[in-house]
């Protein structure tokens, strides 16, 4: 056990979530001194916001190294520069500072153009980004997500309102803040901003129109200030076209063409565990995303109406020890729009897992579901994919929400492999008796 979590131990939640940050602070300051300021005169890009930090992230790292600059990557999925880009391993996205100054040593040793770093809430209020000389700030959207640590919303958007601040104070940077006007706490984001550009997919700086949605790709037009442009974007869902009006946002701040912004969109193929789908000849579709918090549910469900599936299977659980308030809302969520519900485990760590199935369950209910008709509980992960799996039909899409790229599980005793696009493959292949 390490030092940290001894302390948490030993004094009050309240009391450890105070002192915290400054003990962040002392390490970032020490371990900036130690690495000889490894970020000093890089350009940084800070993506924050509760969901779509990471496709956004790779929709510009892609823009822009398609436009021939040397680009680093850090994000949930993944971290490295230019087309060499590592699993992430480590449980979180913002990676403690040792192990996040270790990295941006090495990789500027690659002569990076860019590093574009995806910025959690964690990470701002603990200070482990001190000393990141943010050059553009993108906010995706905040919503209901790690109230269990910030307490409150406006603690939970004050931090991630401070990447903007940062980003203000960088007089070597375009100080400005590229920020999605459809979220409703946009003038906070504004309002810390030097110079503010606004995205949105019915108002602001940035607008998408005449937006044609499919199961695999996104077509729609956008225009700007400056230009227009008809965008094919081959990450689907609606939340990933306001993804892409933020890579916009950040090509045009950065001075590239017309043809480097609609090429560099229509260059990513796939992010990890982002609407993945599984495809092995069978007569429904098997997609694994990333999806887990109330907003990106609604979302992404509110999308695949249009697809017309005859049903929609879902399969997702909750994170043990997390914001206990988003279960049911997620529960109901998935009653509502779902035709069967496959209730399992995400990351219980170290709490009953039965516990937070049922927590779930409260919203599942809500919504008119039934135990063991429409409504199902498989603890173990592997057993409910497979489970969910085996109740598909032609035309059906079985949903396996909340793990996405991650590369373990957390139970009581610690982390354990896990890849659930390998798992949902292997589950699929076992179901259509292939070898």
């Amino acid at each position: 056990m390490n030092t940290r979590k001894i302390v948490k131990k030993l004094i009050p939640n309240e009391v450890f979530r105070k002192i915290e940050p400054y003990g962040h602070l002392t390490e970032a300051i020490l371990f900036n001194a130690v690495y000889k300021f490894p970020l000093r005169g890089l350009k940084v890009i800070g993506v924050t916001g509760t969901n779509g930090k990471t496709t956004t992230c790779y929709l510009i790292h892609r823009m822009l190294q398609d436009a021939g600059y040397t680009c680093g990557l850090m994000t949930t999925v993944a971290w490295g520069v230019g087309e060499d880009i590592k699993p992430q391993k480590h449980h979180m996205t913002t990676v403690s500072v040792p192990v996040l100054l270790k990295r941006i040593t090495a990789m500027k040793k690659h002569k990076m153009d860019f590093l574009i770093l995806e910025t959690t809430s964690h990470a701002l209020a603990q200070n482990r980004v001190w000393g990141v000389p943010y050059y553009l700030a993108v906010m995706t959207n905040l919503t209901h997500e790690h109230l269990s640590y910030h307490g409150t919303m406006e603690r939970y958007r004050e931090a991630k309102v401070k990447m903007f601040k940062m980003t203000s104070r960088n007089r070597y940077g375009l100080q400005t803040g590229i920020i999605n006007a459809d979220d409703p706490n946009a003038s906070y984001f504004k309002a810390a901003s030097k110079h503010v550009v606004t995205y949105s997919l019915t108002k602001g700086d940035i607008m998408a129109t005449n937006i044609n949605l499919k199961n695999d790709l996104s077509q729609f037009d956008v225009q700007t200030k400056k230009e227009h442009y008809h965008i094919t974007c081959y990450i689907p869902g609606s939340f990933n076209v306001s993804n892409s009006l933020a890579a916009i946002g950040v090509g045009e701040a950065l001075g590239l063409t017309k043809s480097q912004i609609e090429q560099g969109i229509g260059a990513l193929k796939s992010v990890e565990g982002r609407m993945t789908k599984i495809d092995l000849g069978q007569s429904f579709d098997l997609i694994v995303d990333y999806a887990h918090s109330p907003d990106s549910f609604e979302k992404l469900f509110k999308d695949l109406k249009e697809f017309k599936y005859k049903r929609v299977i879902v399969l997702f659980g909750s994170l043990g020890g997390g914001d206990l308030a988003k279960r049911p809302l997620q529960g109901e969520l998935a009653g509502k729009y779902a035709n069967i519900i496959v209730l399992c485990e995400e990351d219980d760590r170290l709490e009953d897992g039965q516990k937070i199935m049922d927590n779930i369950a409260e919203g599942v209910y809500r919504a008119g579901k039934h135990l063991d008709q429409d409504l199902f509980m498989v603890h173990d992960r592997s057993a409910a994919i497979r489970f969910a799996i085996s109740q598909a039909k032609k035309g059906d899409l079985v949903l396996l929400l909340g793990k996405g790229h991650e590369k373990t599980i957390e139970h009581a005793d610690g982390e354990h492999p896990w890849n659930e696009i390998k798992e949902a493959t292997k589950a699929l292949k076992e179901h259509l008796s292939l070898s």
